[in-house]
């Protein structure tokens, strides 16, 4: 096995990168390959575009920021369309690096298989999809998946108001309570590995299907709510409405502090909150993992894509997880990602 450890860094002749990870998208811009004093730069040179979930846009980007303070004749690029978009461009050839909230669909490998292009799948990370009101909502402190599906679920179009869904919760087993409140829902579209990883892991096409929901509606929320890529403009939406709803990344919602309110999931064993604590030992139900996907061809030729890769595995890079406010992975798992990554590299 290689051994990982960061960069040497070039004090010198380093120029500050600024990498903006507020929004849904952002870029590092490199200098030139000769330094302020004039002298000529060592280290891996090229460029690199990493594109995909918005979720892991922070880690990337903050991995990004780091790495190009230590090697500045890199560019790179780090952008966070979502997962199911940048699944696109990545199959096309387009990106190097395809940073994922959810593993690769069958689809989208098949997209990739008939493009020629080999990857590797890397887990970086744990996160918790995190459930939200406004604060304001003193109702709400914990849902069933009853409760999700009745409403973020297919059959849940139309609904205006929380009481909207009380005779559908009531018949999936759910207390059917729900007051007379205008209901306002701000989640991400389809486009996001983070909507895909909501109905997975709430149950919503398992229920749909059970429910009688044909299959090609099943597997997908209601479409009568505000959907937007930005996850900042979605917390922004949960502030502005008082009875509130949506979801997004747990980093996302805990940065807001009491801003928002994180709803509890009871997903059969009670009300469980999303915490780092109950991320890391899955005990939350909508807990996930998330990933970087590498195009192996790439990087047998791209100096500077290996070098990115080796820094964001080793510890001053992976340290960008939990910096970016999400769950590290278990020692175990990150060690089976570097090896997958050493052999992928080799």
């Amino acid at each position: 096995m290689r051994k990982r450890h960061a960069l040497p860094r070039i004090a010198a002749a380093a120029i500050v990168i600024a990498v903006t990870a507020a929004a849904c998208s952002s870029d590092t811009t490199s200098p030139g390959t000769d330094g302020s004093d004039g002298s000529s730069l060592s280290g891996p040179t090229g460029s690199i575009n990493v594109s995909g979930s918005s979720t892991v846009l922070p880690i990337s980007s903050l991995v990004a920021e780091r790495f190009s303070s230590q090697a500045p004749q890199v560019s790179i690029k780090v952008d966070g369309p979502g997962t199911g978009d940048g699944f696109v461009l990545f199959c096309e050839g387009k990106t190097q690096v395809s940073d994922a909230s959810r593993p690769i669909e069958p689809d989208e490998e098949n997209a990739c298989k008939d493009a020629g292009i080999d990857y590797v799948e890397l887990k970086i990370g744990l996160d918790g999809i995190t459930v939200m009101t406004n604060p304001q909502n003193d109702f709400v402190q914990c849902l069933t998946k009853a409760d999700l599906y009745a409403l973020f679920g297919p059959e849940s179009d139309g609904f205006q108001t929380w009481a909207d869904a009380n005779a559908l919760d009531a018949a999936l087993g759910g207390e059917g309570a729900f007051p007379d409140a205008e209901l306002s829902i701000n989640a991400p579209g389809t486009e996001s590995g983070t909507y895909d990883a909501f109905i997975e892991l709430a149950g919503i096409e398992e229920t749909a299907l059970a429910q009688g929901v044909p299959e090609d509606k099943a597997g997908a929320l209601r479409t009568d709510y505000v959907s937007n890529p930005n996850d900042n403009v979605i917390i922004q939406g949960i502030e502005g409405t008082p009875a509130s709803l949506g979801f997004v990344g747990f980093a996302y919602a805990d940065l807001q502090g009491d801003a928002v309110k994180k709803i509890a999931i009871d997903g059969g064993d009670g009300c469980v909150d999303p915490t780092t604590e109950t991320i890391a030992d899955g005990t939350y139900p909508l807990s996930r993992a998330l990933y970087i996907y590498v195009n192996t061809a790439e990087a047998a030729s791209n100096e500077a894509l290996r070098a990115y890769i080796d820094y964001y595995l080793s510890d001053d890079g992976i340290a960008s997880v939990t910096e970016s406010d999400y769950v590290g992975l278990p020692a175990d798992q990150l060690e089976s990602s570097r090896q997958a990554w050493d052999q992928a590299a080799a």
